[in-house]
């Protein structure tokens, strides 16, 4: 018996394929200008993997980590395949502050209020959003509630919809359990009269995708990690945020996502609204900081970017900074 805890000790350090030692990861906070933290890692497929295992132990949704590897079959990788595991982010243009959720990469940043003597942090995990005509709202509001092992007492509107659907009727009352899919850690939002949450699932591999009927869904072992670190009353943010640039040592950075569905029609034109939010964003830049930029940007970059939508940030540019 010993033996065998501590070769699954040395496994845990050395291999880094578990759950704990690959999860819950937190990240110094960059300054105020700087806009990119994380980094981009790789691994192997091993030959019981598939595409949504690797990225449930490595903490991304399923739509990332598809977009990032177009070419690996999601259900069967060949053994040894690379995979790429999108880990490096753009911070959304929002306030630095409690919880930030942008529902266009599917992501939930959290930062929470460092101890005296320690430094600030940023935490990020994936997300479950609402699929189309079941909307997650935007906007700002707070953590309300928390509940350990709550109780699911189904909206009407879900149940007339299942029923519609031809589905089984869902019961007036979903007690704690393995059947509940509020998983088992839950915390309410004061937005939409309360009735939407941050919760876990029992269907993991919604992670990363719209599956939900408005509420946000987390991997069960992200939302226990973050059900005691989050406060009553921390403000959330919900945005939607498909173009995102970002600035790091005078060079620009974009990390794109493929609009909502519903959003579509606002990006008919996606090359000439990624320019112009460029433009904002520079013009923004330069109010904010007083800089004076001499911008020239990497055309060939900027259109691969646009083709791929990937969700990763891309450099598109050289920028040399200088205070006026």
């Amino acid at each position: 018996m010993v033996y065998h805890r501590l070769f699954l000790f040395f496994i845990a350090i050395f291999s880094g394929f578990t759950f704990s030692s690959l999860r819950a990861e937190s990240w110094v906070l960059p300054p105020a200008d700087i806009d990119i933290f994380g980094q981009i890692r790789t691994t192997q497929a091993g030959r019981a993997d598939t595409l949504l295992d690797i990225a449930r132990l490595h903490d991304i949704g399923q739509t990332e980590i598809m977009l990032a590897n177009p070419s690996v079959d999601r259900w069967m990788p060949d053994d040894g395949s690379q995979v790429i595991l999108p880990s490096r982010y753009i911070f959304p243009q929002a306030a630095r502050k409690g919880l930030v959720l942008n529902l266009a990469e599917m992501r939930l940043y959290y930062f929470p209020e460092p101890k005296k003597g320690e430094k600030p942090v940023v935490m990020t995990f994936p997300m479950g959003i609402g699929r189309m005509d079941w909307d997650t709202p935007l906007g700002i509001s707070k953590i309300i509630e928390k509940r350990k092992d709550p109780t699911w007492i189904p909206p009407e509107s879900i149940k007339k919809h299942r029923i519609a659907n031809g589905e089984p009727p869902l019961p007036d009352v979903v007690p704690p359990g393995p059947d509940n899919p509020l998983g088992r850690h839950a915390m309410r939002l004061s937005i939409g009269k309360g009735t939407y949450l941050i919760h876990g699932t029992i269907k993991p591999f919604g992670v990363g995708m719209r599956v939900s009927s408005g509420c946000i869904r987390l991997y069960p072992e992200d939302i226990e990690n973050l059900f005691d670190k989050v406060p009553i009353g921390t403000q959330v943010n919900i945005v939607n945020q498909p173009i995102k640039l970002g600035w790091l040592l005078n060079q620009l950075y974009i990390e794109l996502h493929p609009p909502l569905e519903e959003d579509e029609a606002k990006y008919t034109d996606y090359k000439q609204t990624v320019i112009g939010a460029i433009n904002d964003f520079l013009a923004d830049k330069r109010s904010q900081a007083n800089i004076s930029v001499d911008f020239e940007i990497n055309h060939q970059a900027l259109e691969q970017a646009i083709k791929e939508k990937n969700g990763m940030p891309v450099l598109i540019s050289r920028i040399q900074a200088q205070t006026s």
